[in-house]
């Protein structure tokens, strides 16, 4: 028997839905031990209500992985569907859901379609700024937000990516890297070659010396010496501009 057999009766007067019953969908939802044709149909009936309630039920379907990956995949877009489908109504849902999460990936995909563009760097901004560059046992948030980022190249941006690239996590230092050379700004220069002069792991410094070198960004004179010191054996300057050997 499915859960709309079962529940079907209570569904019919077309009223809203009782904060009962977004509470047992969402047990359902949010469990791996639930039966597929129940947990598919409490997905569904959740996203009919499109409201902060459901949003934030259909948002515990993200906190975990099944087998086959195919299916995964189809529930989770189907909570997406169901979560983008409040509106305005699942965006502190998901705030709240991105502030405990251990993954944000499908979180921030659905504040994507919900915020209007112009809107969507600033909260990605408040999001990040719950962060600082100590260490946590999993870095993943950070890593998903500053790589989100990449694709908002504004000052803002810019100054908040910058202090990760001394963060405690060497993935999370990579992932400043690449984000600020994706933004493209050169006003990240200094900060890149700072980064280059006390970075220990050989994979970062082969990043911002090989990004600084595509963008032909020069190095500012006061950092001359430490940069030619610090850049790995493959580079060296040619006067304010790092070249390969």
């Amino acid at each position: 028997m499915g859960l709309f057999d079962f529940l079907g009766k209570k569904k019919q007067s077309g009223g809203e839905a009782s904060e009962r019953e977004v509470q047992r969908f969402e047990r359902i939802v949010g469990s791996k031990l639930s039966q597929n044709i129940d947990r598919q149909e409490a997905i569904e009936a959740l996203s009919k209500m499109a409201t902060r309630a459901s949003a934030a039920a259909l948002l515990k379907r993200f906190d975990w992985v099944m087998d086959p990956t195919i299916l995964d995949s189809e529930e989770k877009e189907a909570a997406l569907a169901g979560v983008v489908r409040s509106g305005e109504e699942a965006i502190e849902p998901i705030r709240a859901y991105c502030r405990k999460s251990d993954s944000l990936l499908w979180a921030i995909k659905g504040l994507a379609k919900i915020v209007p563009s112009d809107r969507l760097a600033d909260e990605l901004l408040a999001l990040l700024d719950q962060f600082d560059t100590e260490y946590i046992r999993n870095p993943e948030p950070k890593i998903q937000l500053i790589t989100e980022l990449s694709h908002h190249p504004t000052e803002d941006v810019r100054i908040a990516v910058e202090p990760f690239l001394n963060d405690a996590s060497e993935p999370v230092r990579f992932a400043a890297a690449t984000t600020l050379f994706a933004l493209n700004l050169p006003e990240s220069t200094q900060s890149l070659v700072a980064a280059l002069e006390t970075e220990e792991s050989l994979r970062i410094k082969n990043r911002i010396a090989q990004g600084l070198l595509d963008r032909r960004w020069p190095v500012p004179e006061e950092q001359l010496t430490t940069c030619k010191q610090a850049l790995p054996s493959e580079y060296r300057l040619d006067g304010s501009l790092i070249v390969r050997r």
